[in-house]
């Protein structure tokens, strides 16, 4: 398995546990008031926020000490550069994952159309930033061992 392979298999279950383990931490602390409050917007864009926040920071760390073991396990140095494929499979991860959300957003945007709760906006969006970052994941392992 080469290094971009166990890479992409470290970051599929860093955005796994990432988002699983804050959507735990955060599930209780749902505000008790109405569907519409100011605490209610107030708890989804500090949730947006704080998970964003936090899923930038986790995964640096993450990718810090992947390096580290990697390097003491196999002795050899992490590629230094990208080359052509490692950009067109970047590309198309980009690309997937990209779509992956834009279509998150028009159906949350969509929910609002047809009157839905508000709260149901943030979600979809929430998890199509999720969705999307799950895709981008899959579809490296998936060039990486299939080819391009």
């Amino acid at each position: 398995m080469t290094y971009q392979e166990k890479k992409s298999i470290v970051s599929l279950i860093s955005v796994i546990l990432i988002f699983a383990s804050y959507c735990l931490y955060m599930y209780p602390r749902y505000p008790a008031g109405g569907l519409e409050s100011i605490e209610t917007f107030r708890y989804w864009g500090s949730f947006v926020l704080i998970l964003t926040l936090v899923s930038i920071i986790v995964h640096i760390i993450i990718s810090i000490i992947f390096n580290i073991v990697f390097r003491l396990t196999t002795r050899e140095k992490e590629p230094a550069f990208a080359d052509e494929l490692d950009k067109l499979i970047e590309l198309k991860a980009n690309r997937n994952s990209f779509f992956v959300f834009i279509i998150g957003f028009l159906v949350a945007m969509g929910s609002l159309l047809i009157f839905q709760p508000s709260q149901l906006m943030f979600i979809i969006l929430i998890i199509s930033g999720f969705i999307s970052d799950v895709t981008g994941s899959i579809t490296k392992l998936y060039h990486y061992r299939k080819g391009v």
